[in-house]
């Protein structure tokens, strides 16, 4: 169904699902309800939604705080972007620590995000279309983030889109994390 690529952060995971190609395009499975039980992943996502950005754009570093947190699996249908978790989770050998994945409608790749980490991308090509499966339904009393160049992410851009809310949140030195590594 698609292969689970561990990251460097524990219970983070790139998919690869399998592509099929042919003269009339293209047909992808990005979610398997028994597939993804099978390997231990969420199957009961709440909300669904997507974004699309322009060249240079970067959103995050976000996250939902307990107890409205949740999984997150985010691919790319269109364009490409350089897609960055942060793991949030105190106690956990990685703390503190990133995880760099690029993700494209030509790969058809997806990051699977457990709770407790921060997710944010830039967008590498004229425009992307991000798509977003989250576990909880979307408080605005619990929405959150860090500041997306205060984690230590080579971010490969020298100019970057920000919303002004984005460049409001806290540093990551600054936050004081609610999630704890299980």
């Amino acid at each position: 169904m698609f292969d689970l690529k561990p990251s460097c952060l524990a219970g983070c995971f790139e998919l690869q699902p399998k592509a099929f190609d042919d003269n009339r395009g293209r047909f992808v499975k990005v979610f398997h309800e028994q597939a993804f039980a099978e390997q231990g992943l969420e199957t009961g996502f709440a909300e669904e939604y997507y974004s699309l950005s322009h060249k240079n754009v970067v959103r995050g570093l976000h996250f939902q705080l307990p107890p409205m947190d949740h999984v997150k699996m985010v691919y790319c249908v269109s364009g490409e972007v350089l897609d960055v978790v942060v793991d949030l989770r105190v106690g956990s050998p990685t703390y503190g620590q990133h995880a760099l994945f690029a993700l494209s409608a030509g790969k058809a790749n997806s990051v699977y995000i457990p709770k407790g980490m921060a997710h944010g991308f830039c967008v590498l090509s004229e425009q992307a279309i991000m798509v977003y499966k989250v576990s909880t339904i979307y408080s605005p009393a619990h929405d959150a983030g860090i500041l997306w160049d205060s984690a230590g992410i080579p971010w490969p851009l020298s100019q970057a889109i920000v919303s002004a809310r984005d460049q409001g949140f806290p540093t990551f030195d600054q936050f004081v994390s609610p999630f704890i590594y299980e």
